[in-house]
Parts: C-alpha cells; structure tokens; sequence
C-alpha cells in the first residue's frame, strides 16, 4: 500500500485529538447560529477538521512534498486495479438503504413511495463527496494504515468507526435526534467504517473510501423521501450483517 514507511510513523492519536479540538469552534457554532437546514446543523461543517489535521501533521513531521502526496492519494481514481471497485463502493451503503427500506416494509412500517428528483443525486453526490474527501485525507489516508500496522481490518474498522461515532455526537444532538436514533446511528457510522477499511484494504484506493462514505450520505438523505423515514436502527443493523459478511468471507491482508 503506497505509503506504508510513512504510515508507521504516523499517530492516529495525535490525528484524533487535533481533529476533535478543531471541531469544538464548529459545536459552538452549532449551539449558536443552529442548522444549515432542517437535517444538518451547523456543526456539520466540521467535515473539513480531518483534512486540516492531517495536513497540519503531515507539513509537520514528515519531509517537504508529503502533504502533496497525501492530497494526491485522496484523489487518485489510478489506484484502484480495478474500476469496479468504485462501483462496489456505491453499491454497498445504497444497497444498506434498500434492504432497510424492505425490512421497515416487513415490519409494517407506513412508507411513502420513493420520490427522487434527477437533479438532487448529482447536486447532493457534489456535496457529499467534497465533505468525504475531506474527512477521508484524515480516517483514511492518514490514520487507517497506521492503525492497520498494527491490527487487523475489523478491528481497524471497530476503532476509527468508534472515533468517527463520537466525533458525530454533537451534530446528532444539534440536530434534535434522540437518544435511541443517537445510539442506532452509532451502530451504522462503526459498521460503515468497518466496511469502508475492508475496501480501502481491497482496493488500496482512498478515492474508493470517499466514494462509498459519499454514497452512504446520499442514500440516508434520500432515504426514500429526503430522508423522512430513515430508521438507523434498522440500517445500523442491516450494516453490521454486511460488515460482518465482507470481512469474514473476504478478509483483508495481514498486518504488515
């Protein structure tokens, strides 16, 4: 995996702790001024803080160009042996949001139609794969194989996926979630990131990771009227089957 020397002198801890302290401007922002709309507090915006903390340590600790390198690997739809791995990317979490709708369709749950616009999946795909490519420069073109050096996929995913739920607290509250909704999401966001590991390990592309986070925004907001309906208790769980699938019946390679 490219860039597997500088990996092992990397510290996600240090990636984590200045993500989180970049992000408490954007929570206070969202306590004041509220939400961006009636889904996405203000709060959301602190999407960009990976980015700028792996940047920041990047430029710090490691030789002139590094930080290039790492914007470059973000991008890079090379890296992948194969273009169908972005396609896998798009088909998972959608594929999550379809199977949940069916499960809340056997639970009896009242569902309106799917109603879709064709201008709303480029419109939202553009925001949400800016927003995933700046926290990707960080999950996983940082931290994830600095993580992988020393432990396995699943628990590779398990750990960012913890992080990356945590991080998400604030905004979920801002947002006016309970409790319940809280928790369930929780579930989703670990098992996406254990998926989204299993992939990058895969596919060695980061763009791939982007791909599939943006992907899993855009189903949920879509989900199936602007996101009316979604449940992220069922979805949470119908991610952790698919986690638990991929990694079991294709695992990824051994720790280097």
């Amino acid at each position: 995996m490219n860039g597997w020397p500088e990996a092992l002198r990397r510290s996600p801890a240090r990636l984590i702790a200045l993500t989180f302290a970049l992000s408490v401007p954007f929570w206070l922002a969202g306590a004041v001024i509220g939400r961006l709309s009636e889904t996405l507090p203000v709060s959301a915006l602190m999407a960009c803080c990976p980015l700028l903390a792996a940047m920041a340590l990047v430029r710090r600790h490691e030789p002139r160009g590094a930080v290039h390198g790492l914007l470059r690997r973000v991008v890079d739809w090379r890296a992948a042996p194969d273009p169908g791995w972005y396609a896998l990317a798009i088909a998972v979490p959608l594929g999550v949001m379809a199977a949940s709708y069916a499960v809340l369709v056997l639970l009896g749950r009242s569902l309106p139609e799917p109603r879709i616009a064709p201008v709303e999946i480029p419109l939202l795909s553009a925001v949400f794969l800016v927003a995933a490519v700046c926290e990707e420069a960080g999950w996983t073109a940082y931290a994830t194989d600095a993580l992988r050096a020393r432990l396995n996929v699943p628990a590779t995913g398990v750990v960012l996926g913890v992080v990356w739920a945590v991080w998400h607290l604030v905004p979920y509250a801002q947002a006016g979630h309970g409790p319940l909704w809280i928790a369930g999401q929780c579930l989703y966001t670990v098992a996406l990131r254990v998926v989204i590991v299993w992939l990058y390990q895969r596919s060695a592309s980061v763009l791939a990771a982007v791909v599939c986070h943006a992907a899993s925004n855009v189903g949920w907001s879509l989900f199936p009227d602007h996101g009316s309906h979604y449940d992220p208790v069922v979805s949470g769980t119908v991610a952790a089957g698919v986690a638990l699938l991929v990694v079991a019946a294709w695992p990824g390679r051994s720790p280097r």
